[in-house]
């Protein structure tokens, strides 16, 4: 099969011990990142398998109208970037493992990161020792301190788990049915929404983006936090109301942010109001870009190839398209 893999910017996976699976398959990577969907379509004309790294590109109805080999779109969790539907109607397979049971620990390690550095102005201190300067301010400690996790899955209920070592008090919020599971596996939930952003000193979000969580943490959430709270995203900028979190942070509560993810990426803006702030720590998505996690995905992502090409695809998100 003609393969393509695209966005890989640091030339990784043709060096990961997965790519041998590939053998015998005509792979071209690009390391670039094109959105324009002219040039995108003369880049894939030929591509029969599309191999995404995440959302990085969109592949939106007017691309894939252009793409007539495409037969496969082969990728690894959410999908809001492809138009499913299209895909359907042109006969062309989106499979998209979800790795159950086994929550990305490279994004869980990077909310510690990014808890710990925010907490502690690590990213402020090394500015002030990098321009003759030394100690610039005093920060906060976590112990004993309580953790707001929002969203009841993998990745949270791991990065509470962490939180124990800290001698951190932890709570959960969800929906309805994850609070009576978070309370049944002997977790802390508040009485209500307010009490939950009113009462965390660290709030971390850990929800899919779908249309029914789109915007679902509120300017009035925000208000409730603490003025020496900090906020954690490493999901999905869009889960949060848009511009609520600048204008939250401009207005002291909470009085911290670290985020991995925003409205559009990559963000070229220098100018962003995120990248500018005393208060915030940003990295740009690299929640999941380690060796080891790139090793996990793509070994998911390339067995999806060799299911479709032995006729029984796996990890389909478009059933439909098998009738």
């Amino acid at each position: 099969m003609k393969i393509t893999i695209l966005d890989d910017y640091f030339d990784t996976v043709r060096h990961l011990p997965c790519f041998a699976m590939l053998d015998g398959h005509e792979v071209t990577i690009w390391n670039d990142h094109l959105q324009e969907t002219d040039a995108l379509a003369e880049r894939l004309k030929d591509t029969e398998a599309l191999v995404l790294i995440r959302e990085r590109t969109k592949i939106r109805t007017p691309l894939l109208e252009k793409l007539p080999n495409l037969k496969l779109i082969s990728q690894r969790s959410v999908f809001p970037h492809i138009d499913v539907d299209t895909c359907t109607e042109r006969g062309i397979v989106v499979s998209s493992g979800q790795h159950p049971g086994t929550p990305s620990f490279a994004t869980v390690e990077l909310v510690w990161a990014l808890i710990l550095a925010a907490m502690r102005q690590i990213p402020q201190q090394m500015k002030s020792l990098q321009q003759g300067g030394w100690q610039n301010g005093i920060g906060d400690s976590i112990r004993m301190k309580t953790l707001g996790v929002y969203g009841y899955g993998r990745i949270g209920t791991a990065v509470a788990e962490i939180a124990k070592a800290f001698k951190m008090n932890v709570q959960f919020w969800a929906s309805d049915a994850s609070r009576e599971r978070a309370r049944a596996d002997g977790w802390q939930v508040p009485e209500s929404r307010e009490a939950f952003f009113a009462t965390s000193d660290v709030l971390s979000l850990h929800l899919r983006l779908y249309p029914s969580t789109r915007g679902i943490v509120t300017a009035g959430d925000l208000a409730q936090m603490k003025p020496g709270a900090l906020l954690v995203n490493t999901s999905r900028a869009a889960l949060i109301e848009e511009g609520a979190l600048v204008a939250a942070l401009e207005a002291g509560r909470p009085g911290m942010a670290a985020v991995d993810v925003y409205e559009e990426e990559p963000l070229r803006d220098t100018t962003h109001p995120l990248l500018n702030m005393p208060n915030v720590v940003a990295t740009p998505h690299i929640g999941y870009v380690t060796k080891d996690e790139y090793e996990i995905q793509f070994t998911d992502i390339f067995e999806q190839i060799l299911a479709f090409e032995r006729g029984q695809p796996i990890n389909v998100v478009n059933p439909d398209v098998l009738g």
